[in-house]
């Protein structure tokens, strides 16, 4: 039997949890095939500080959407840790749902370097890509959760406070 407090835990704190236990891992764990300096792949810190390189204008991508994909790919990492912890702890309703529909909009957009049209190098993908990748979509469906339940709470609490008001 699990103990209380693991079973007393909403099923969007797993969630959100598990989105962070999973794109922290990813950091560390290899994203692509690699060679000199990381022989056994680079790890997904190192490939998330690459992929900021196609804001520098001598970046080489075949095209301009190539560059605004990778661009938009960098940018979601930072918005993942920097401004889910922060909607979680202080969101409104609407801002989970928002920020819900960007996580999975961010799942969406970095399916880029898998999807064939765009990831040529697909086949060095490792695990620390698919992790992060993943972590995105729990993020969202936590998000998704956290916010019915954050209206579900509000709604009990009007109903109470109507009824001893009346």
């Amino acid at each position: 039997m699990p103990p209380k407090a693991f079973r007393e835990m909403k099923r969007s704190h797993l969630l959100l949890s598990g989105a962070w236990l999973i794109h922290t891992a990813a950091w560390f764990l290899p994203v692509v095939d690699g060679d000199e300096p990381f022989p056994h792949g680079l790890p997904g810190l190192g490939a998330w500080f690459v992929s900021f390189c196609a804001v520098l204008p001598s970046s080489s991508y075949d095209t301009w959407y190539d560059r605004a994909l990778v661009i938009v790919s960098a940018v979601s990492t930072p918005l993942f840790v920097l401004g889910s912890p922060w909607v979680i702890w202080r969101g409104s309703h609407s801002l989970r749902l928002a920020s819900a529909w960007a996580a999975v909009s961010a799942f969406v957009i970095n399916s880029h370097w898998y999807v064939p049209l765009f990831g040529s190098h697909r086949l060095d993908l490792r695990i620390g890509y698919f992790l992060w990748w993943l972590s995105f979509m729990v993020l969202g469906i936590g998000l998704f959760d956290s916010a019915r339940r954050h209206t579900a709470g509000e709604s009990k609490e009007s109903q109470s406070t109507s009824a001893t008001s009346g």
